[in-house]
């Protein structure tokens, strides 16, 4: 086993060890037992490279479900209210 120094906020601390003083659990037995969820909860990441990204297209982004021809009325029709 090794043996290591971290640090983390006071908060965190004074949290972490409420919760293993609850479980009657060492703080080293806490923050292996995180480390090995963390392991469990995010497996390795996939190989190989990222796909590629890119932001979406104007068909892809809209408001209320809106064609950009219709988003643009409402938008102009938002605007400052005209003097009769």
């Amino acid at each position: 086993m090794t043996k290591t120094q971290i640090q983390v906020p006071e908060e965190l601390f004074h949290e972490l060890r409420t919760f293993a003083k609850q479980r009657e659990w060492s703080l080293a037995e806490t923050f292996r037992r995180g480390a090995e969820l963390l392991l469990q909860v995010y497996p390795d990441p996939p190989t190989g490279p990222a796909p590629a990204w890119s932001p979406p297209t104007s068909k892809q982004v809209g408001w209320k479900g809106l064609s950009a021809e219709q988003l643009r009325e409402v938008a102009f029709a938002d605007g400052d209210p005209q003097l009769a």
